[in-house]
């Protein structure tokens, strides 16, 4: 791929770690950066081993490449856009992954349609296209899930009252936090 329709990520830790993976410039692709997936995976050092995660929204895949490195079980990576899925497979198969798959879809369909339940899942839509309130809403939770959200700074979402926020941290650009998913309880 030429420089101008490629760009590079870096796997921050774990057995790829320093593994630079490529993927395509599209609009609106925005690789999580480095120094947050360093913070992420600080928060969830303990979390990671033998999880099952959904990467919704995927893009280049960072957020599922580092939680594969660092020893989940299986990642499921959902995106739209076709040749950013292209890229992750060829991505799994560079990393000779066979534990993740990835899925070339709508990712709010693809969440109504798949309802199973993740221990981990990232959210980070494209920023912009009022993505993150339908998703939240469609996911499917057990009471112990961890759920990671990124969003615009200037966004105030509303997160479901049984979501406990553990951690987060912003910028002037944007805001990422983490919650654990509690039982519901009956209102």
């Amino acid at each position: 791929m030429s420089r101008q329709t490629s760009q590079q990520l870096r796997i921050i830790g774990g057995q790829w770690r320093s593994r630079r993976l490529r993927f395509p410039a599209l609009d609106g692709l925005r690789p999580t950066m480095d120094r947050v997936r360093e913070t992420l995976f600080n928060w969830l050092q303990y979390d990671i081993e033998g999880a099952r995660v959904l990467d919704a929204f995927a893009g280049s895949g960072a957020l599922g490449f580092e939680a594969l490195s660092r020893g989940a079980k299986e990642v499921i990576f959902v995106e739209k856009h076709a040749k950013a899925a292209l890229a992750l497979k060829d991505n799994l198969k560079q990393l000779k992954a066979d534990n993740a798959q990835v899925w070339a879809a709508d990712a709010l369909t693809w969440l109504e349609q798949n309802p199973e339940p993740y221990d981990l899942v990232f959210l980070d839509p494209p920023f912009g296209q009022n993505l993150l309130a339908p998703a939240m809403e469609k996911l499917t939770l057990l009471p112990g899930a961890l759920v990671y959200v990124e969003h615009e700074a200037r966004l105030s979402p509303v997160f479901p009252s049984h979501w406990d926020e553990l951690k987060s941290k912003s910028t002037k650009e944007f805001c990422f936090r983490l919650f654990e998913v509690q039982a519901e309880t009956a209102s």
